[in-house]
């Protein structure tokens, strides 16, 4: 499979061009990319989000770090509703509030591939950091397949060579978010120096094809990524569930809708028809069919609120 894929990337497709040395490309904020972020205009309005690269040792495993902060006023509360990229999270910080309206307490968390719509309800005064894998990258972190992880959210101390203890202790000694992105950071570099060299390159091998069912608009079936790939749809699956958790043809139907979403987060008045046909639907009919199901909007409606 890899160098099929290579040859690919050669041509355009390469996550790492023209990063700074040592670095991954600084991730753009939100209000230049909020791909997967639904309704990002309010999330604006009450919570502070802040990306941060990602080191060249862990390029190819994850996509970014990201951090929130929020101080919201007595009684209130958000909840932010998030159409998830086919990517794993590793998160420390506050968790749902309580009874009282209270952030709840500081928890660490591995969080799989969630396919239906993710709600996160934030209140008082508090604050997560994260690591969100790349599709694949996921899979290089955990002993297990990352199908194991799917809609689920387990302890992050499920990473064998990862103290969690110790890793909480050390964010919440922080005074600031960037203190406790660089520990946070240097903690999974030091859990990914213990991974075997072989599962890192085949990881990284998968997120490459996933960047192709991201970005090669031609590619619209399993079968065609596949070929992409050079390798079987069977294997593709089989390498899909171990380092994604998600099958191929719902990582090429949820980037799609994630681009639905994007294209009008500003309330943009767009012809659906030409969209569906755009991003390889049948006809506007199965957009909205599948938009509705993963948003409980249609997109018009979703369009319309942004508005």
């Amino acid at each position: 499979m890899r160098p099929n894929v290579e040859r690919r990337l050669g041509r355009g497709l390469n996550i790492r061009d023209n990063y700074p040395a040592g670095m991954q490309r600084k991730p753009l904020p939100v209000e230049l990319d909020s791909r997967g972020i639904l309704d990002p205009r309010l999330l604006a309005q009450r919570i502070t989000l802040t990306r941060y690269p990602v080191g060249e040792q862990l390029a190819g495993l994850l996509d970014r770090y990201w951090a929130v902060e929020w101080d919201l006023p007595p009684g209130a509360t958000h909840t932010q509703p998030v159409l998830t990229h086919p990517c794993g999270n590793l998160s420390v910080g506050h968790g749902e509030p309580d009874g009282a309206g209270a952030p709840g307490p500081i928890e660490a968390r591995l969080h799989g591939v969630y396919r239906g719509l993710s709600r996160r309800t934030l209140a008082g005064r508090g604050w997560t950091v994260a690591a969100m894998t790349t599709p694949g990258g996921l899979g290089a972190l955990t002993t297990r397949p990352a199908s194991t992880y799917t809609d689920k959210s387990v302890p992050l101390g499920l990473l064998a060579t990862l103290d969690e203890a110790a890793l909480v202790a050390d964010l919440q000694e922080r005074p600031d978010q960037p203190g406790r992105v660089e520990a946070f950071a240097r903690a999974i570099e030091s859990a990914v120096r213990a991974v075997d060299p072989d599962r890192l390159r085949t990881a990284r091998e998968v997120a490459e094809v996933t960047k192709l069912a991201e970005t090669d608009r031609p590619l619209r079936r399993a079968g065609d990524l596949a070929r992409a790939a050079a390798v079987s749809v069977r294997t593709l699956q089989r390498l899909f569930a171990d380092y994604v958790g998600v099958s191929p043809t719902w990582v090429l139907r949820r980037y799609r809708l994630i681009d639905v979403a994007e294209q009008v987060r500003g309330g943009q008045r767009v012809s659906w028809a030409d969209v569906a046909a755009g991003l390889g639907y049948a006809d506007q009919a199965h957009l909205t069919r599948d938009f509705r199901a993963a948003t409980g909007r249609t997109p018009s409606e979703y369009a319309a609120a942004q508005r």
